[in-house]
């Protein structure tokens, strides 16, 4: 005897939608210093909305993360929207920083941008690019140092 039938398919009133998880997280810390230089930005500029968060190659791990003012979300970018700011990831970074929680972080002698990438299987002495394995590759001898930081747009910009 069956213990119980098997309906196959959604039944939307039975489930409650899913909600979509954010391709990045921002921490508090990080999302009041991109507030503090949205503001400041905004004195000279007021169309600029959010940061943009994308990657670029370089550096001597091969990618290296950027960051822009952004005055409107483009084309198949995703929104963070944490914290009351705003952060667009563009399109071509997304699949390297899923999963990436963004802090800043300030100490007696630097202040900026850390991205505690999950993804990243290896970064450089200075911790401006990393390198991401590929698809199906897993992380066998991993340690918590695949931290990778940024700031220099940010403080350039500002």
């Amino acid at each position: 005897m069956a213990a119980g039938r098997v309906i196959a398919g959604s039944n939307s009133r039975l489930r409650p939608p899913r909600q979509k998880k954010a391709v990045m997280q921002l921490t508090e810390s990080a999302a009041k210093r991109i507030d503090e230089l949205l503001r400041k930005r905004q004195q000279n500029d007021e169309h600029v909305l959010a940061v943009r968060v994308g990657i670029k190659a370089r550096g001597c791990n091969g990618l290296s993360y950027t960051m822009n003012y952004a005055t409107e979300k483009q084309k198949y970018e995703e929104e963070i929207a944490e914290h009351g700011v705003t952060v667009y990831v563009e399109p071509r970074a997304l699949m390297h920083i899923i999963g990436t929680t963004m802090d800043f972080v300030e100490d007696e002698l630097t202040s900026e941008f850390v991205f505690h990438n999950p993804n990243a299987e290896a970064a450089c002495g200075c911790g401006e690019s990393f390198t991401v394995g590929r698809p199906g590759k897993t992380r066998e001898n991993s340690d918590s140092r695949d931290v990778d930081t940024f700031e220099k747009a940010a403080s350039q910009t500002a």
